[in-house]
């Protein structure tokens, strides 16, 4: 009978996953395809070796708030390594897993976006094959599978390979691990081909404290042909790259820096699938395999450019080949991104997204020169190329290509539109000017427009920015969006009109603004907000607290309007945002920066570009973005306040609220805390209206005829007559019909906040705070939307920390530093709890549960440490029988435990003064004692202390009956004559 790896090895053939002819001795004819390396690779460790095949997991982080991308694929599996998961969970039961995973490296610690493109192998999105081992299998088994997989299944000839290994640390005390390079030796790898390596290179880590150990990589030599690369091996070259690592999980790294081992030993590999694959197709470029040459393919096929030929640095001629590779690469991170619920955006992962989006663009149209459109025409290849392999691509391919495409539009018209108003201020310029700080940060700010692209257009004129003065923009920028305390001031001046303005404007008979427009929004055919822009005439403007009716280029006033579409900030509602343009000059730019409401006045903060005059006329256009947010929270409060009256009672009555972009603020009437179990009460009952999808209808009526509704819900603020009324699911007519109780059964409000148009869009709200501020009154902050999603992910997250906590403590360890671990690991758990947003009904349950385990803890460690201390005071007492004065050295953990010794040895022996010194591994001697009360006040212990101390060059202090300290361990011996002498004399 065949041998089994023999049998494999034939079964492998017979696929055809790596052809004859073919492989890194051969030619690359017949090359086997990316989709069977991955598939073999998946294969060999399910079948061969009995790991469990699991998908990729999303590349949005679940539960881990650092990351923004998943950018390994250990990353789903941290719970496992942290010893988080929960036993009964399907994570806890894995042992052998297997998969191959989407990654991205963009943003944060590892950041491969401005790489990608220079070079021929940095990526954004990558696969990385992994297989683990999770308390079962070790170094020796992973090393041969892996061996095995290389050298017998790829037919990878074993002298291109070269194997790494850790080579030590003295500093932690840490040997070369001898046992791998053992192992490789014995599996046939030349000696010479087996090369230890420091720390850095070596030793992985998760983070500055958990899981790590030693790792061991597998390096290729791309050239062969017989010769000793192991110089090369670890030193950049292009040549000789590393293909996979093996970490071997051994330790955990402490706060305090050291090294524990773990109780259980775990493997976790990763090879990068692009760089195998150029291995196996025999090529240098990962681009130049067949993950990259269809999208290549299509890309040439879409600009009708000169094919891409694989040049770099100098040699790339207009960066052609460059943009090949960015685009490239770039396009499919966005697939894999939005399918995974990533779009682009305005902060946190989706701003990264929208940068990758608008790179790619940039090298489409500016380098490419190609047509609008070319970066969503190459997703279906994407789709083709990694359907198979992650079959959730295939589900969502328009919307990927609709979400790209309508994100390029508005780019590339911000783009030209930043051209146009750079090439108008530069014809404007004086000569030997530096170009306007104001005209950057606008195009900047509002259009989107890169800071380097700005640069660049100005380099090529021969022309400066005012750095100065665009760095100061983006100060005043960050403080005003901190709220500092500039910003009330700033506001105050040009944004509040004054009495004598207020009077000025009403004897000259300027009308109140008509902010009616501000309502009209419609939902499209596939379900997206609609806003349309409005025509508006300027009437006023307002600096320095006076009406004027002309004010300068690069001053910031207010602007009065004679009707407008932006929101003011009122009814708890932030402002709306975005910029206005004035007719006959569509590039010039008025970024609006907040909105209020004056005596009838819309008053809009503006930054004038160019001088404006009373009589110009614009065209508004809102922050749709910023204003659909502000939508989402304002109708999911309406929905809140109608779900606290239905659980806490129909007294429970608004007291205030505030609704931002990011999230929403509820004050009311409460008698107490809110409880867990209302909390979760209250989310479903918000959950229950949100998956009906009601309508919102929305409706203004007289204001006396408003008031008659039963079950309104009103603060006790003036409200405009006629009013709006807002009401879920049921239509105004209705609930304003005599005798009708239809407003106590939904939500009906007087509000002239913006809305939805149907609940659903909520999608999903967490309560992430409450708290009482005075007696009587309650405060929650909510989100709603992914954030919602998120914080009950993370809270998912924690539970599982916590379990794992309170499952190890109720082991009752004996010892007292793992008791000791275990308490400092629930006070920084605690820490964590309190800080992250996830939902309150879940802080409160895990708070109260890490109350208990933190007191389990203490009152544990206190025992042990009384038993121990009760230990040593009697072997001392057996030794120093019937003695005045106790002197002596003792090992104990800690200044407690020594205290409790010298506590005990008086308890049993009161007429005995007790001095001890307990020296330390670190160097330090801890010093505690006790004076016999018969001795005082001649003898007292903090003078003992301190006399004893002083001698170890240390300090003490205490009182006449008790005292502690500590000092130098080279002192110790002088200390204790000391000890004796001093008491001798006070005797």
């Amino acid at each position: 009978m065949a041998a089994p790896g023999r049998l494999w090895r034939r079964r492998w053939l017979v696929l055809q996953v790596v052809p004859r002819g073919c492989g890194p001795r051969r030619g690359a004819a017949g090359c086997p395809p990316a989709g069977q390396v991955r598939a073999a690779f998946l294969r060999f460790f399910q079948e061969r070796h009995g790991h469990c095949r699991l998908p990729s997991a999303p590349v949005r982080p679940r539960g881990d708030p650092r990351l923004l991308f998943v950018n390994a694929g250990m990353n789903q599996f941290k719970p496992i390594f942290l010893g988080t998961a929960h036993p009964r969970s399907e994570l806890a039961q894995y042992r052998r897993v297997v998969n191959s995973q989407k990654c991205v490296r963009a943003g944060g610690k590892h950041n491969d976006l401005e790489d990608v493109g220079r070079d021929t192998y940095h990526h954004t999105f990558f696969e990385m094959l992994g297989n683990w081992s999770f308390g079962d299998y070790f170094k020796e088994e992973a090393c041969s599978m892996a061996w095995e997989l290389l050298t017998e299944v790829y037919e990878i000839p074993r002298d291109r390979l070269y194997v790494t290994y850790f080579g030590g640390d003295s500093s932690l005390g840490l040997s070369a691990d001898e046992e791998c390079r053992d192992i490789w030796l014995r599996l046939g790898v030349p000696a010479s081909h087996v090369l230890p390596f420091p720390l850095k290179d070596n030793f992985w880590e998760m983070g500055d404290t958990g899981p790590c150990g030693p790792c061991t990589e597998i390096h290729y030599d791309h050239v062969g042909g017989g010769r000793n690369a192991a110089a090369l091996v670890n030193q950049g070259s292009p040549d000789v790259v590393e293909i996979w690592n093996l970490v071997f999980m051994q330790y955990s790294r402490e706060v305090e820096g050291n090294l524990l081992p773990l109780p259980q030993h775990h493997v976790d590999t990763g090879m990068g699938l692009e760089r195998l694959v150029t291995v196996l197709q025999n090529k240098r470029s990962n681009y130049d395999t067949d993950l990259f040459t269809p999208i290549l393919d299509a890309i040439h096929k879409g600009c009708g450019g000169p094919r891409y030929q694989g040049l770099v640095g100098d040699a790339d001629v207009g960066r052609v080949n460059m943009a090949y590779r960015v685009v490239a690469d770039h396009v499919r991170t966005l697939c894999v991104c939005i399918t995974d619920g990533i779009y682009p955006g305005l902060s946190g992962a989706e701003l990264v997204l929208r940068r990758i989006l608008r790179r790619a663009v940039r090298f489409c149209s500016e380098v490419l020169h190609a047509p609008p459109g070319l970066l969503a025409s190459l997703v279906p290849t994407v789709v083709e190329m990694l359907g198979d392999a992650y079959p959730e691509l295939m589900k969502n391919t328009d919307q990927i290509m609709d979400i790209i495409n309508e994100n390029e539009a508005a780019f590339l018209s911000s783009l030209e539109r930043g051209r146009r108003i750079i090439e108008q201020t530069v014809q404007q310029m004086e000569p030997s000017t530096n170009f306007p700080a104001e005209v950057a940060w606008s195009i900047y700010g509002n259009l989107g427009f890169p800071l380097d692209l700005i640069d660049l257009m100005l380099e090529e004129k021969g022309i400066s920015l005012d750095s100065a003065g665009f760095n100061k923009l983006a100060l005043e920028d960050a403080k005003r969006k901190a709220g500092g305390p500039q910003t009330g001031r700033l506001k105050d001046i040009n944004m509040c009109l004054d009495v004598h303005s207020l009077a000025q404007l009403r004897s000259s008979n300027v009308p109140a603004t008509d902010d009616s427009p501000k309502y009209s929004y419609t939902l499209g055919q596939r379900g997206q907000y609609e806003f349309s822009p409005c025509q508006a005439t300027i009437l006023m403007l307002y600096r320095d607290q006076s009406l004027q009716k002309e004010v300068g280029a690069g001053q910031r006033c207010g602007v009065i309007l004679d009707r407008t579409n932006f929101y003011a900030e009122q009814g708890g509602q932030a402002s709306d945002q975005g910029y206005m343009i004035r007719s006959g000059q569509q590039d010039i730019l008025f970024p609006v920066e907040s909105v209020h409401l004056c005596g009838g006045y819309v008053i809009h903060e503006v930054t004038a570009l160019e001088t404006l005059h009373a009589g110009d006329q614009v065209q508004l256009f809102v922050d749709e973005a910023q204003r659909l947010a502000c939508m989402t929270n304002h109708t999911a409060t309406h929905v809140l306040n109608f779900a606290l009256r239905r659980v806490l009672g129909d007294n429970t009555e608004q007291r205030g609220s505030h609704v931002t972009a990011e999230r929403l603020r509820f004050d009311f009437d409460t008698k107490g805390p809110v409880t867990v179990e209302q909390l979760q009460q209250v989310e479903q009952v918000v959950q229950d209206v949100i998956k009906r999808n009601e309508v919102v209808h929305m409706a203004e009526v007289p204001l006396t005829l408003a008031r008659r509704i039963q079950g309104l819900r009103a603060v006790d603020e003036g409200y405009p007559d006629p009013v709006r009324i807002v009401s879920l699911g049921v239509p105004v007519e209705s609930v304003l019909t005599c005798d009708s109780e239809a407003a106590m059964q939904t939500s009906v409000e007087l509000c002239c906040g913006t809305h939805l148009l149907q609940t659903g869009a909520v999608e999903d709200l967490a309560i992430i705070s409450e708290r009482q501020l005075v007696k009587g009154i309650s405060r929650v902050i909510a989100v709603t939307g992914v954030q919602a999603k998120q914080a009950r992910e993370v809270g998912q997250c924690l539970a599982m920390e916590v379990d794992s906590v309170s499952l190890r403590m109720k082991q009752r360890s004996t010892s007292i530093p793992e008791m000791q671990n275990l308490s400092r690991e629930v006070g920084q758990l605690t820490k964590v709890v309190a800080s992250t947003a996830m939902p309150q009904w879940q802080r409160k349950e895990l708070q109260a549960i890490l109350k208990a385990l933190q007191r389990t803890a203490n009152t544990a460690i206190k025992k042990l440490e009384m038993q121990q201390a009760e230990e040593k005071a009697q072997s001392l007492l057996a030794k120093h029988c019937n003695q005045p004065v106790i002197i002596d050295t003792v090992p104990a953990e800690s200044l407690s435990i020594l205290m409790k010794v010298v506590n005990q040895l008086c308890d049993k022996s009161p007429g005995t003064s007790v001095l001890l010194l307990s020296p330390q591994i670190s160097g330090e001697v801890l010093c505690a004692c006790q004076v016999s009360k018969n001795c005082l006040p001649v003898f007292s212990a903090a003078d003992w202390a301190v006399a004893v101390c002083t001698q170890m060059e240390g300090k003490a202090g205490g009182s006449p009956v008790v005292a502690k300290g500590s000092g130098n361990a080279k002192g110790m011996q002088g200390a204790l004559t000391t000890a004796l002498e001093f008491a001798q004399s006070k005797l």
